[in-house]
Protein backbone atom coordinates (compact mmCIF):
# COMPACT_ATOMS: atom_id res chain seq x y z
CA UNK A 1 0.00 0.00 0.00
CA UNK A 2 1.62 3.26 -0.54
CA UNK A 3 2.08 6.32 1.47
CA UNK A 4 -0.17 9.26 1.88
CA UNK A 5 1.25 12.94 2.20
CA UNK A 6 -1.31 15.84 3.45
CA UNK A 7 -0.56 17.50 0.08
CA UNK A 8 0.08 15.22 -2.42
CA UNK A 9 -2.11 12.09 -3.89
CA UNK A 10 -1.63 8.52 -4.04
CA UNK A 11 1.63 6.71 -5.26
CA UNK A 12 -0.81 4.96 -7.38
CA UNK A 13 -2.25 8.53 -8.79
CA UNK A 14 -5.39 7.85 -7.76
CA UNK A 15 -6.34 11.54 -7.87
CA UNK A 16 -10.27 11.19 -6.27
CA UNK A 17 -9.00 9.18 -2.95
CA UNK A 18 -6.05 12.16 -2.65
CA UNK A 19 -8.79 14.79 -2.89
CA UNK A 20 -11.15 13.07 -0.37
CA UNK A 21 -7.90 12.90 2.11
CA UNK A 22 -7.44 16.07 1.72
CA UNK A 23 -10.67 17.73 2.17
CA UNK A 24 -11.08 15.22 5.17
CA UNK A 25 -7.44 16.66 6.88
CA UNK A 26 -8.66 20.04 6.11
CA UNK A 27 -11.86 19.19 8.27
CA UNK A 28 -10.27 17.90 10.92
CA UNK A 29 -7.99 20.96 11.17
CA UNK A 30 -10.79 23.36 10.80
CA UNK A 31 -12.84 21.89 13.66
CA UNK A 32 -9.47 21.55 15.67
CA UNK A 33 -8.93 25.49 14.73
CA UNK A 34 -13.03 26.06 15.88
CA UNK A 35 -12.85 24.20 19.29
CA UNK A 36 -9.68 26.00 19.80
CA UNK A 37 -11.34 28.64 18.95
CA UNK A 38 -13.93 28.06 21.21
CA UNK A 39 -12.47 26.53 24.22
CA UNK A 40 -10.65 30.36 24.11
CA UNK A 41 -13.97 32.16 24.19
CA UNK A 42 -15.28 29.69 27.00
CA UNK A 43 -12.42 30.57 29.16
CA UNK A 44 -12.35 33.99 28.91
CA UNK A 45 -16.29 33.85 29.08
CA UNK A 46 -15.51 32.09 32.51
CA UNK A 47 -12.70 34.38 33.55
CA UNK A 48 -15.15 37.53 32.94
CA UNK A 49 -18.01 35.44 35.07
CA UNK A 50 -15.87 34.46 37.98
CA UNK A 51 -14.25 38.17 37.57
CA UNK A 52 -17.66 39.89 38.02
CA UNK A 53 -18.51 37.07 40.83
CA UNK A 54 -15.89 38.17 42.28
CA UNK A 55 -16.56 41.85 42.43
CA UNK A 56 -20.01 41.00 42.98
CA UNK A 57 -19.46 38.81 46.54
CA UNK A 58 -16.79 41.38 47.20
CA UNK A 59 -19.83 44.26 46.64
CA UNK A 60 -21.92 41.79 48.82
CA UNK A 61 -19.36 40.92 51.39
CA UNK A 62 -18.93 45.11 52.03
CA UNK A 63 -22.55 45.62 51.92
CA UNK A 64 -23.15 43.13 54.53
CA UNK A 65 -20.02 44.05 56.80
CA UNK A 66 -21.94 47.88 56.97
CA UNK A 67 -25.24 46.79 57.59
CA UNK A 68 -23.81 44.67 60.85
CA UNK A 69 -21.89 47.66 61.35
CA UNK A 70 -24.86 49.61 61.83
CA UNK A 71 -27.36 46.97 63.51
CA UNK A 72 -24.39 46.46 66.06
CA UNK A 73 -24.58 50.25 66.31
CA UNK A 74 -28.32 50.43 67.08
CA UNK A 75 -28.17 47.50 69.42
CA UNK A 76 -25.70 49.61 71.39
CA UNK A 77 -27.79 51.90 71.38
CA UNK A 78 -31.23 50.20 71.82
CA UNK A 79 -29.33 47.92 75.02
CA UNK A 80 -28.20 51.31 76.16
CA UNK A 81 -31.31 52.58 76.12
CA UNK A 82 -33.03 49.31 77.42
CA UNK A 83 -30.48 49.49 80.41
CA UNK A 84 -31.39 53.18 81.62
CA UNK A 85 -34.79 52.09 81.55
CA UNK A 86 -34.03 49.86 83.95
CA UNK A 87 -32.07 51.72 86.07
CA UNK A 88 -33.50 54.88 85.81
CA UNK A 89 -36.50 54.33 88.26
CA UNK A 90 -33.69 53.36 90.99
CA UNK A 91 -31.42 56.53 90.10
CA UNK A 92 -34.44 58.98 90.13
CA UNK A 93 -35.66 57.31 93.98
CA UNK A 94 -32.31 57.52 95.55
CA UNK A 95 -31.46 61.11 94.02
CA UNK A 96 -35.12 62.38 95.74
CA UNK A 97 -34.62 60.46 98.77
CA UNK A 98 -31.02 62.08 99.23
CA UNK A 99 -32.01 65.53 98.09
CA UNK A 100 -35.07 65.34 101.06
CA UNK A 101 -32.61 64.16 103.43
CA UNK A 102 -30.34 66.96 102.50
CA UNK A 103 -33.46 69.54 102.93
CA UNK A 104 -34.63 67.40 106.38
CA UNK A 105 -30.98 68.36 107.76
CA UNK A 106 -30.94 71.73 106.86
CA UNK A 107 -34.31 72.25 108.16
CA UNK A 108 -33.32 70.85 111.98
CA UNK A 109 -30.30 72.87 111.86
CA UNK A 110 -33.07 75.61 110.86
CA UNK A 111 -35.30 74.36 113.93
CA UNK A 112 -32.54 74.50 116.31
CA UNK A 113 -30.88 77.75 115.50
CA UNK A 114 -34.37 79.41 116.23
CA UNK A 115 -35.18 77.93 119.26
CA UNK A 116 -31.92 79.08 120.58
CA UNK A 117 -32.94 82.45 119.62
CA UNK A 118 -36.51 81.99 121.13
CA UNK A 119 -34.64 80.52 124.50
CA UNK A 120 -32.49 83.50 124.79
CA UNK A 121 -35.79 85.68 124.59
CA UNK A 122 -36.44 83.80 127.84
CA UNK A 123 -33.34 83.51 129.76
CA UNK A 124 -32.31 87.19 129.06
CA UNK A 125 -35.50 88.35 130.39
CA UNK A 126 -37.02 89.97 127.38
CA UNK A 127 -40.30 88.06 127.13
CA UNK A 128 -41.03 88.67 131.11
CA UNK A 129 -40.17 92.26 130.54
CA UNK A 130 -42.51 92.73 127.48
CA UNK A 131 -45.54 90.22 128.84
CA UNK A 132 -44.95 87.97 125.73
CA UNK A 133 -47.22 85.89 124.85
CA UNK A 134 -47.76 82.08 123.54
CA UNK A 135 -48.53 83.44 120.32
CA UNK A 136 -46.19 86.01 120.01
CA UNK A 137 -43.61 83.57 121.29
CA UNK A 138 -44.78 81.37 118.21
CA UNK A 139 -44.32 83.98 115.79
CA UNK A 140 -40.68 84.63 116.85
CA UNK A 141 -40.22 81.09 116.31
CA UNK A 142 -41.76 80.94 112.83
CA UNK A 143 -40.00 84.33 111.79
CA UNK A 144 -36.72 82.07 112.58
CA UNK A 145 -37.71 79.33 110.38
CA UNK A 146 -39.98 80.70 107.90
CA UNK A 147 -39.97 80.15 104.45
CA UNK A 148 -37.97 76.65 105.17
CA UNK A 149 -40.56 75.28 107.23
CA UNK A 150 -44.48 76.45 107.13
CA UNK A 151 -45.91 77.92 110.28
CA UNK A 152 -49.12 75.37 110.53
CA UNK A 153 -50.47 72.44 112.56
CA UNK A 154 -47.19 71.03 111.98
CA UNK A 155 -45.21 72.92 114.20
CA UNK A 156 -45.38 72.74 118.34
CA UNK A 157 -43.54 74.42 120.53
CA UNK A 158 -43.36 73.49 124.90
CA UNK A 159 -42.05 75.70 127.02
CA UNK A 160 -41.88 73.98 130.67
CA UNK A 161 -40.34 75.79 133.65
CA UNK A 162 -39.16 73.91 137.13
CA UNK A 163 -37.42 75.21 140.53
CA UNK A 164 -34.45 73.24 139.53
CA UNK A 165 -32.50 71.12 137.34
CA UNK A 166 -33.30 68.30 139.89
CA UNK A 167 -37.12 68.92 139.75
CA UNK A 168 -37.25 68.59 135.74
CA UNK A 169 -39.17 66.11 134.33
CA UNK A 170 -40.88 65.69 130.89
CA UNK A 171 -43.32 63.49 128.94
CA UNK A 172 -41.89 61.92 125.63
CA UNK A 173 -42.06 63.35 122.48
CA UNK A 174 -44.28 60.65 120.78
CA UNK A 175 -47.31 58.56 122.20
CA UNK A 176 -47.81 54.56 122.42
CA UNK A 177 -49.68 55.39 119.04
CA UNK A 178 -46.28 57.03 117.52
CA UNK A 179 -47.59 60.67 117.29
CA UNK A 180 -46.75 64.00 118.54
CA UNK A 181 -47.79 64.05 122.14
CA UNK A 182 -50.87 66.33 121.89
CA UNK A 183 -50.12 67.85 125.62
CA UNK A 184 -46.59 69.50 124.71
CA UNK A 185 -47.91 72.83 124.23
CA UNK A 186 -47.54 74.58 127.04
CA UNK A 187 -45.86 77.93 127.40
CA UNK A 188 -44.48 78.46 131.03
CA UNK A 189 -41.30 80.84 130.77
CA UNK A 190 -41.17 80.36 134.74
CA UNK A 191 -39.38 83.65 136.75
CA UNK A 192 -35.76 84.91 137.81
CA UNK A 193 -33.43 82.09 138.22
CA UNK A 194 -35.98 79.36 137.27
CA UNK A 195 -34.81 76.22 135.05
CA UNK A 196 -36.46 76.18 131.93
CA UNK A 197 -37.05 73.52 128.72
CA UNK A 198 -38.06 74.74 125.42
CA UNK A 199 -38.91 72.28 123.10
CA UNK A 200 -39.79 72.80 119.57
CA UNK A 201 -40.75 70.05 117.36
CA UNK A 202 -41.64 70.06 113.50
CA UNK A 203 -43.63 66.94 111.73
CA UNK A 204 -42.21 66.47 108.37
CA UNK A 205 -44.04 64.55 105.85
CA UNK A 206 -41.73 62.13 103.71
CA UNK A 207 -42.30 62.44 99.84
CA UNK A 208 -40.04 60.02 98.67
CA UNK A 209 -41.44 56.56 97.53
CA UNK A 210 -39.91 53.33 98.48
CA UNK A 211 -37.38 54.83 101.02
CA UNK A 212 -40.09 55.94 103.19
CA UNK A 213 -39.64 53.16 105.73
CA UNK A 214 -35.66 54.72 106.13
CA UNK A 215 -36.47 58.16 106.22
CA UNK A 216 -39.75 58.29 108.71
CA UNK A 217 -39.35 57.66 112.68
CA UNK A 218 -42.90 58.33 113.66
CA UNK A 219 -46.36 57.25 111.61
CA UNK A 220 -47.93 58.21 109.46
CA UNK A 221 -45.16 58.52 106.83
CA UNK A 222 -43.51 61.64 108.84
CA UNK A 223 -40.17 62.43 110.63
CA UNK A 224 -40.31 64.24 113.59
CA UNK A 225 -37.85 67.30 113.64
CA UNK A 226 -37.06 68.23 117.02
CA UNK A 227 -35.17 71.06 118.57
CA UNK A 228 -34.19 71.63 122.19
CA UNK A 229 -32.70 74.37 124.78
CA UNK A 230 -32.77 73.51 128.39
CA UNK A 231 -31.08 76.15 130.96
CA UNK A 232 -31.34 78.32 134.01
CA UNK A 233 -32.93 82.03 133.66
CA UNK A 234 -30.47 85.07 134.13
CA UNK A 235 -31.02 87.51 137.17
CA UNK A 236 -32.55 90.04 134.55
CA UNK A 237 -34.24 91.96 137.99
CA UNK A 238 -32.45 94.02 140.30
CA UNK A 239 -34.00 92.64 143.11
CA UNK A 240 -31.81 89.62 143.01
CA UNK A 241 -27.92 89.87 143.38
CA UNK A 242 -27.46 85.93 141.70
CA UNK A 243 -28.91 82.34 141.09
Amino acid sequence: MAVRAPNSGWTDGSGLRARLARARWRMRTAARAAVRRMQGSARATVRRMQGSARATVRRMQGSARATVRRMRKSARAGSAGIEFAFIAPIFFVLLMGTIEMGVMYFAQFTLQNATEDAARLVRTGQVAASNMTQAQFRTAVCNEISPLLACNGNLQIDVESYANFGAATFPAALTGGNTLNPALNNFLPGNVCSVVLVRVFYTWSVVTPLLTPFMVNMANNSHLLTATAAFRNEPYTTGVAGC
